[in-house]
């Protein structure tokens, strides 16, 4: 996709990832299959990509290894009108507490519109996760923290970290026993610690290992750490989890692509299988230091 227009990243609108593009008020999606082959040549500068479908007032470049994609104020104005920043008490959709697992000890807790289904646990890259509780707004928010409190888990996870581990997960079974095991855990709690407008949810586990694809694709070894001008990422998709595009790349192995790091390119089509002599750089899964590009 080229000729103006903008990647926005990976969604999950349903089970299968879908690639966002954008040229002003124009939207399009591509929708992703696994064994299918990706390639990108990254052209010119990184742009801000604006704040709540707005184009950025500014143009204002930006760096190649933010995973945010925008300007100091298009980030602030985005981050403000978002349910994170606890501006919208008076919101009258109902929200739902879910409790989400990336790996062994590798848990959190949080929110989503009701509406979205699992969408928001799509694009965390949440391997296994269960409901917990359904009801307002706020009443939600106060569940979340008590709950992340009383089990002394983080509000967020890195996506380093969920990579790092994503290739050598253990088996269906341990994984839904694990959030099985939480799940009774937070059941026991003090049922005062929870808002009487927010109704508990029964235990129903889901496994999104298998619409991830890592259930059967190679461990990724490498990470894009970012694009630069000319740089190319081509590959053949195996996986996907989160904003994460996992790409078998010929004499490399599975290069994971955040998709995040593409957004305000203005990208030009490749062949799976191309070469380049510019040099993208790469991180080893796990925190390794930097090594030679892809090509």
């Amino acid at each position: 996709m080229s000729g103006g227009w903008w990647c926005d990243g990976v969604r999950w609108p349903g089970q299968t990832p879908e690639l966002g593009w954008s040229r002003g008020g124009d939207r399009r999606v591509s929708v992703l299959a696994y064994g299918a082959g990706i390639g990108f040549r990254a052209l010119g500068e990184r742009h801000c990509v604006g704040a709540r479908g707005n184009v950025c007032p500014l143009g204002a470049v930006v760096p190649g290894r933010s995973t945010g994609g925008r300007c100091a104020e298009c980030a602030r104005l985005d981050r403000a009108h978002s349910v994170a920043a606890d501006t919208m008490a008076d919101d009258p959709r109902t929200y739902r507490v879910y409790l989400a697992w990336f790996g062994p000890g590798m848990v959190k807790v949080g929110i989503t519109g009701e509406e979205r289904g699992a969408a928001r646990l799509r694009e965390q890259g949440a391997v296994v996760f269960s409901w917990l509780g359904r009801g307002p707004l706020m009443a939600a928010r106060r569940t979340e923290e008590v709950l992340r409190a009383a089990l002394g888990v983080p509000d967020r996870i890195a996506y380093a970290r969920k990579r790092a581990v994503r290739g050598r997960l253990p088996g269906a079974e341990e994984r839904t026993a694990e959030v099985a095991e939480l799940y009774a855990r937070v059941a026991r709690l003090e049922e005062g610690g929870r808002p009487e407008s927010l109704e508990w949810l029964p235990l129903e586990v889901v496994d999104q290992a298998e619409i991830f694809g890592i259930d059967r694709a190679p461990a990724p070894v490498r990470a894009v750490r970012e694009l630069v001008d000319g740089g190319v990422v081509a590959g053949r998709l195996v996986a996907a989890a989160g904003p994460d595009l996992h790409l078998a790349v010929d004499g490399v192995g599975v290069v994971v692509l955040d998709t995040r790091l593409i957004t305000g390119w203005d990208l030009a089509a490749v062949p799976a299988e191309a070469g380049s002599d510019v040099r993208v750089p790469l991180i080893d899964i796990g925190g390794g230091g930097v090594q030679g590009g892809l090509f």
